[in-house]
């Protein structure tokens, strides 16, 4: 079964594409189980209003431009990590307090964690947009996911404020994760920014080593 990446001229309908079918199966059973498992439905119903608004994009997007398999694969991994995130809240993950106690950290660091993922993960598929939707130069896909990530991380900022300070207060502690750190919303900017610096370094250190290597055949 072929599995496409960013430079592949072909893309497999979704009827036929087994990646394609296996990622929907394992994002929708993820979001199913932390809707039915959730501690806070309230926090999960504002988690999610991002998640929905991104899947309407993908639908929507789908008939003008296709992802890679490798770009879908990224997306699912990075919206799993998000709503396991949202069934207890970030700052009662379980998964994070495991990360806690093998790290040695003061904090449950799962919404760290997740904020690192935003870039890391979608840095590639953004590229892939760029370079072969929007047609942009290279060096532009290059730059603009480092540059959108980190003024996406900081307008979520401001929406994670609003949404918790303006619109459902009682909602505000569970929603924004700080715990206790004042610096919060800062160092989320900083590991998005950091994941997407990382992901392009990698994808480009790779292209370079392909290069040079089919070069010395």
């Amino acid at each position: 079964m072929q599995f496409t990446n960013a430079i592949s001229e072909q893309r497999t309908s979704l009827s036929s594409n087994r990646w394609m079918q296996f990622f929907l199966l394992v994002f929708f059973s993820v979001w199913i189980s932390t809707l039915i498992g959730t501690s806070d439905m309230s926090n999960w119903l504002l988690e999610n209003a991002l998640v929905i608004m991104f899947l309407v994009f993908l639908v929507v997007s789908y008939r003008h431009y296709q992802f890679s398999d490798l770009s879908y694969l990224l997306i699912c991994i990075y919206l799993c990590l998000h709503v396991y995130g949202s069934k207890y809240t970030y700052a009662e993950n379980p998964f994070g307090y495991w990360l806690q106690d093998a790290l040695g950290t003061a904090r449950n660091p799962y919404d760290r964690l997740v904020h690192f993922s935003f870039g890391f993960l979608l840095a590639y598929p953004m590229r892939e947009v760029f370079l072969n939707w929007l047609k942009f130069p290279v060096w532009v896909s290059w730059a603009l996911p480092i540059e959108i990530t980190l003024s996406v991380s900081g307008l979520y900022e401001l929406i994670e404020w609003a949404v918790a300070d303006l619109f459902f207060p009682a909602q505000g502690a569970a929603y924004l994760g700080t715990q206790g750190d004042i610096w919060d919303a800062q160092k989320d900017m900083f590991l998005a920014t950091l994941g997407a610096i990382l992901a392009t370094t990698i994808v480009s250190t790779i292209k370079k080593s392909f290069r040079i290597e089919r070069a010395e055949r």
